[in-house]
């Protein structure tokens, strides 16, 4: 007998055995646990009770009349933080936990039993705790995409269902500075209520909303302004080291002037999180040592004077009482330098392909006793639909090696480069995947996100809608071209179609045409209950639009005879509906560079 539970526990065992509870009328809490936990009891008792004769009631003392269902206590007898026993015995379900988060925890596996069994469960136990102590999940809300404050809200109930423990929001300029309005005016930024609100509401749930604002690369969007140019290591912008050149600077001057800059952007965005941690990126310092600092560079190398500049961030951070995380990119350029870093920062070592070298990388910071967080991502930016494969080997990766080397965290992004054209969904199969990868990997290694996606998120009985999004990331396979970090579709879609580009066999291309049509065929069998299922439904038909009309622009250039105004109508119709699907989960700053690089695409089309 076996029972769909997500992530899978680490141990469990289930007889033959059927218990009946179906009279029980208590579930019973340790008077020791705080409100908020009690609230989710309350919670959990009015999900479940339509399978009991009555509804469940929840107390905090010893009923004396009526079976206790559920009995939820405090205890220290060897249960690994954050983790959980369950067992369900003629006497009724116990539920013990180490600290509060793995009660949490132990709820939600109960929970999606329960779904399953109703009042009727099997005798069972169940014996779980986590690999990684932090289990991370960042989100891009840099690259025009800020959620709405209730998608927010969606996430982190996804999230905390799926034991995740840390949310981060990529900031670059999407924070209301009061001093800066400049730079955010046309973003929608979050503001400072916001981040309280959303801070409570992760700690209810016992996810950290860990501060994150990228302070030394990745610049840009400041210092375009002139207000900021002074800033800027390359005021008038700069050669990227793969070709083409930047109009902007991107990266800090490694000086006390950017240092007093950043200290007075700390004091006004920090005090908003009550997450002792802060991530202050630092990666991807593209131009450092080729303008204000060029000729110190050359003196004492770039990666030194990084360095020397990361450790003066270090003490404004742990001015403020924090811990400094940072992406680990730089360093490692020189990696006798991680010798040299305090022993309270956290280091990322992030990679995006599935043979992303973790194993080597992780070495250095291990070898130093420098904690380290693997930072793999969800595959689906550059995507429009996922990446399936590539995703779920990358998780994998990070969480082999991670637990290879003791690593302590794990964190999975989702980015949004180029204009964030992803839909939230897309991004579902690595949300899952990291989650019960970082949760128990042994127990979790071949584990079903189908399954995940379909009982959990999209709560689609009819199986079908879980497996259109897993099979939609795998139809890239059908071509041999296969770009780093993002797929071909994504790159016909916004193609000039006359840059030089390598011809891809039309058979090729038509296969993958069909795919899409025989997947766009099904979603109307897909039911989904989830509040946002029709929503859902149409992200994946724009997103199978998109990829469709990439491969549509590279038959069109292999023919110069093909008349392209059924493509041009096409791509006005994906942009429409692009602008409206925005809407419905996110704040309209954004929206127009992402649809204007939609709209550009339509400049050949015209022809």
């Amino acid at each position: 007998m076996s029972y769909a539970l997500f992530p899978v526990p680490r141990k469990s065992q289930f007889s033959e055995k059927v218990l009946d509870f179906g009279q029980a009328e208590w579930i019973r809490v340790d008077p020791a646990l705080s409100s908020a936990f009690k609230k989710h009891s309350i919670t959990f008792a009015g999900e479940v009770s339509s399978a009991f004769s009555s509804s469940l009631k929840v107390t905090a003392g010893n009923p004396e009349q009526g079976q206790v269902f559920l009995s939820i206590s405090l205890v220290s007898d060897g249960i690994e933080p954050q983790g959980y026993r369950l067992a369900a015995s003629t006497e009724g379900v116990t539920l013990q936990a180490a600290d509060e988060a793995g009660a949490f925890y132990g709820l939600q596996t109960l929970w999606q039993l329960s779904a399953q069994t109703g009042a009727k469960p099997p005798a069972f136990t169940i014996t779980d705790h986590a690999d990684f102590p932090q289990r991370g999940f960042m989100l891009d809300i840099s690259r025009c995409k800020v959620p709405t404050l209730e998608t927010l809200f969606q996430y982190v109930d996804v999230l905390a269902s799926l034991k995740i423990n840390q949310f981060q929001l990529y900031t670059e300029h999407t924070f209301a500075f009061s001093a800066h309005e400049v730079v955010w005016h046309d973003a929608s930024p979050m503001t400072s209520e916001e981040m309280l609100v959303l801070d409570a509401y992760c700690r209810e749930r016992y996810v950290q909303l860990v501060p994150n604002l990228n302070s030394f690369g990745h610049f840009e969007r400041w210092l375009r302004h002139p207000e900021y140019m002074h800033l800027a290591e390359s005021p008038d912008g700069f050669e990227y080291l793969w070709g083409g050149r930047s109009p902007y600077g991107s990266t800090l001057r490694p000086n006390e002037q950017s240092l007093k800059f950043l200290a007075s952007l700390y004091e006004e965005f920090l005090p908003n999180f009550s997450s002792r941690l802060f991530n202050v990126g630092c990666d991807e310092t593209w131009e450092l040592g080729q303008g204000w600092s060029k000729e110190l560079c050359e003196e004492k190398g770039s990666p030194r004077v990084y360095l020397e500049f990361l450790l003066k961030i270090h003490e404004l951070v742990t001015a403020h009482d924090r811990q400094m995380m940072f992406w680990g990119d730089i360093i490692l350029r020189e990696p006798e330098l991680v010798e040299e870093l305090p022993r309270d920062v956290i280091a990322l070592e992030w990679g995006y392909e599935a043979d992303h070298p973790f194993d080597e990388r992780t070495q250095h910071f291990a070898q130093s006793q420098i904690p380290f967080y693997v930072c793999p991502g969800t595959s689906s930016w550059n995507a429009l639909t996922g990446r399936t494969e590539n995703c779920l080997g990358n998780l994998a990766n990070a969480a082999r090696n991670g637990l290879k080397h003791g690593a302590v965290g794990f964190l999975n992004t989702d980015w949004g480069d180029n204009g964030h054209h992803q839909y939230l969904p897309i991004s579902y199969i690595g949300i899952l995947a990291g989650a019960a990868y970082s949760w128990c990997f042994e127990s979790n290694e071949d584990v079903s996100v189908v399954d995940g996606l379909n009982n959990l998120v999209f709560e689609d009985k009819t199986g079908v809608l879980g497996e259109l999004f897993f099979e939609l990331g795998k139809v890239l396979e059908l071509i041999p071209v296969r770009p780093i970090n993002s797929t071909l579709f994504n790159y016909l879609l916004f193609w000039d179609m006359e840059e030089h580009f390598e011809r891809i066999p039309v058979s090729s291309l038509q296969e993958c045409l069909q795919r899409f049509n025989e997947l766009e065929g099904r979603i109307s069998d897909a039911r989904p209950e989830a509040s946002d299922g029709e929503l859902i439904k149409a992200e994946l038909e724009n997103a199978i639009a998109m990829a469709r009309h990439g491969a549509h622009r590279a038959l069109a250039a292999q023919d110069e005879t093909m008349d392209r105004t059924p493509l041009r109508h096409e791509l006005q119709h994906i942009i429409s509906r692009h602008e409206q699907l925005w809407l419905q989960r996110n704040r309209n700053g954004g929206l127009r560079e992402s649809s204007g690089r939609l709209r550009e695409a339509l400049e050949p089309l015209l022809e």
